[in-house]
């Protein structure tokens, strides 16, 4: 029968069903996002999807794209000001504040899998609901651990058969580095202030830092000759660089040095990164980044102790994925599709679905009344790797005929037989 249908509602500008057949590839990448934190020895927390306003405001930054123009925020009928969350980092550190984990033996390692909302363009791997993957570490000040949140994302892409990952990477110094070089920048940007973007303007005196950030074509070209936060870094901002760089060395990582990297958030001290590759010869950009927050969680009402983590954006890894084709393992189809034929096998074919299930066999019947050419189709559609048809002649034997769906070879067993048989060809096939 066909259907003819015109529909009433759509979803969202920026969002998408994930439908069977496409939602396996999302569950194939959080399971190996899993398996990864777990050598590394993260556990998984899960935090709402709004948080209060403020905690973007103060965390991610005033000044930040984010809070500017991205937020999906509203006030609930408490007149709370709430915001759908744009990041992850900001719920962990207010959790780990919150809760007082900070009292605990640290380090803390944490990870986190879950949608995200920003009010962008919507475009090939930036939507306005995505998911993300991130960690977050907190308790240490170790440049080592720097090198191994690191080396964990990229085990992360090497896990799901992602070539060409490269690591960019930056400091962008303590306070009294920041301070320094937030003075040398204003004396650069202010003799040709006329000629930045409006956005880089208002940024000059609130966090020049930003503007190195600007995607304006002109206000790029001035910043790329701007002064190097790298000549800037305090003594103790230069050591930390310097053993992030030999422990990335130690582990074989590549990295690029990129001195204007210096992430979109504000929270960010000392190291800054992103996870980039390439496509066919051509850039496909960033698809992942962090660094290290050493004065966040203090800023959340906890004590002085240092953060550090990444966030990665799923969609643009998928993207990366199908570009490279990378093969995706994806288990689509059943273990066994019952056929019956006549009202007695039905109902016989009931209790066998039963037991096939709860022997840890997935299965499934006809339930439109098809005849046996269409229960075939049927069972080709759901990708099953066997069909078991059981008739009233076969039921009054105590037979089942089973057909290897993949090789089309049949043959007539046991009806008591039919678990053992299907979980002995499963293991074999």
């Amino acid at each position: 029968m066909k259907y003819q249908a015109s529909p009433k509602y759509f979803v969202p500008r920026g969002t998408d069903d994930l439908l069977p057949g496409e939602v396996e590839k999302w569950q194939w990448m959080e399971e190996t996002a899993r398996k990864i934190c777990r050598l590394y020895g993260f556990r998984e927390i899960r935090t709402p999807l709004f948080e209060h306003t403020e905690i973007y405001q103060r965390g991610v930054g005033e000044a930040t794209d984010i809070v500017e123009k991205e937020m999906y925020s509203f006030h609930d009928r408490g007149e709370r000001a709430l915001t759908l969350r744009p990041e992850g980092t900001a719920g962990v550190v207010r959790s780990f504040v919150e809760k007082k984990v900070f009292a605990d033996p640290q380090p803390t390692k944490w990870y986190y899998i879950g949608p995200m909302f920003r009010y962008e363009n919507p475009q090939a791997g930036r939507r306005r609901q995505f998911h993300q993957f991130g960690v977050e570490v907190f308790g240490s000040a170790d440049p080592a651990l720097d090198a191994e949140v690191i080396a964990l994302g990229m085990h992360f892409y090497q896990a799901l058969g992602l070539e060409d990952v490269r690591v960019e990477i930056n400091s962008v110094g303590d306070q009294e580095t920041r301070e320094r070089y937030r003075k040398r920048l204003i004396d650069y940007f202010e003799p040709v202030k006329d000629s930045l973007s409006k956005e880089a303007r208002e940024r000059l005196y609130k966090n020049p830092l930003r503007i190195l950030d600007s995607k304006d074509p002109k206000t790029k070209e001035i910043a790329m000759e701007a002064p190097s936060i790298l000549d800037d870094l305090s003594e103790p901002a230069r050591q930390h660089f310097e053993q992030v760089k030999s422990y990335l060395d130690a582990l074989e990582i590549p990295y690029v040095i990129n001195d204007r990297l210096v992430r979109g958030l504000d929270y960010y001290t000392h190291t800054a990164f992103e996870f980039m590759v390439d496509v066919a010869g051509a850039q496909a950009g960033t698809i992942g980044g962090g660094g290290r927050y050493n004065g966040l969680v203090e800023e959340f009402g906890g004590p002085e102790m240092p953060g550090f983590g990444f966030g990665i954006g799923l969609e643009r890894v998928l993207l990366a994925l199908e570009e490279q084709k990378v093969e995706i393992p994806v288990q689509k189809g059943i273990d066994c599709y019952l056929i019956t034929i006549g009202e007695k096998a039905k109902t016989a074919g009931v209790k066998w679905l039963k037991a096939l299930r709860e022997a840890g066999i997935a299965a499934d019947q006809d339930y439109l009344g098809r005849k046996m050419k269409a229960q075939f189709k049927a069972a080709d559609r759901s990708h099953a790797r066997f069909a078991a048809i059981l008739g009233e002649d076969e039921l009054e034997q105590g037979k089942i005929n089973v057909k290897h769906l993949g090789s089309g070879e049949q043959e007539t067993i046991e009806l008591e037989q039919l678990i053992p048989y299907i979980k002995a060809n499963i293991r074999r096939r």
